[in-house]
């Protein structure tokens, strides 16, 4: 039942990012670029997403526990650290290079462009070497 519900939240989320535009590099790029042909128009996406998550979490820190599991889980570390500083980074270079974050990155593989293909293989390659540095140090 747990994996029901989440392939029908992700699947609602991906149709989210694609009818929204965020699938769209053209548009996201053109976002970022404050100072070239600024692209306004994904600031209603995010103004969305901000009141959409300031009303959810009000609503859902009043519950004893989330409505499909038996308890919360919420991040324990709130340290600012060189890992976290260093993923910030890359995953803003790689989302000003091309246009992509994670999850529009996996929304686009629906389209069956190859770029799409390229570029999320990329980024699971990065996860994966993440993966295996950090426990190489532990």
């Amino acid at each position: 039942m747990t994996q029901l519900i989440a392939l029908i939240c992700g699947t609602l989320f991906g149709i989210g990012l694609a009818i929204s535009g965020m699938t769209d590099t053209h548009k996201v790029l053109g976002f970022l670029d404050l100072f070239g042909t600024w692209d306004p128009t994904l600031v209603f996406v995010m103004g969305g997403a901000v009141v959409t998550t300031f009303v959810g979490f009000h609503i859902v820190q009043k519950q004893a526990r989330p409505a499909f599991a038996s308890s919360f889980s919420l991040p324990v570390n709130k340290n600012i650290d060189r890992p976290l500083l260093i993923g910030a980074a890359l995953f803003g270079i790689g989302w000003g290079l091309y246009g992509y974050c994670p999850g529009p990155a996996i929304s686009s593989l629906a389209y069956l462009r190859p770029e799409s293909l390229v570029f999320v293989l990329a980024m699971v390659t990065g996860m994966w070497l993440e993966k295996l540095c950090s426990e190489r140090t532990i």
